[in-house]
């Protein structure tokens, strides 16, 4: 019975603490009113952008990545370090690694009877790559062998 009693009290507070239906306050680019200014402003990570007020604007940027422009086609990243490559390709390294060493066949090692016979296999991916390298410089200078 207490329970029913203090329910009904707090619904009646609750009732008379409630406001009526409150309005959305609308935001400046809502009213209308032309801004006098607008202000674009680059911010560098770990700064704030400055606020804005009621004439004026401030759009902010922030850059992503490297302040500076340098085209991603122009960077050179350079090989992948040992530690940053994936285990798949560290093994190969290392069985590609204990082939030659051990003389086997296809290896195109002076060591061996069939290490003579790899070669041509090891030459033709590396000519390949060094062609694709090649084109990929050439087409991220500017001025580079024209087609």
């Amino acid at each position: 019975m207490m329970y029913l009693a203090i329910l009904a009290v707090l619904a009646q507070n609750g009732a008379q603490i409630q406001e009526g239906p409150r309005t959305p306050v609308p935001a400046a680019a809502q009213t209308g009113d032309t801004p006098q200014r607008i202000r674009s402003v680059t911010v560098q990570p770990g700064e704030t952008c400055p606020p804005s007020t009621s004439d004026e604007v401030v759009v902010c940027y922030s850059p992503g990545g490297s302040p500076y422009r340098i085209p991603p086609a122009v960077r050179d990243e350079g090989p992948i370090p040992a530690q940053n490559q994936a285990w798949a390709a560290r093994a190969q390294v290392v069985r590609d690694a204990s082939r030659v060493a051990g003389g086997l066949p296809n290896t195109c090692s002076p060591i061996g009877t069939g290490g003579q016979t790899g070669c041509a296999t090891f030459q033709s991916p590396d000519y390949v790559a060094g062609r694709r390298e090649q084109r990929r410089a050439e087409r991220a200078v500017p001025g580079g062998e024209d087609e």
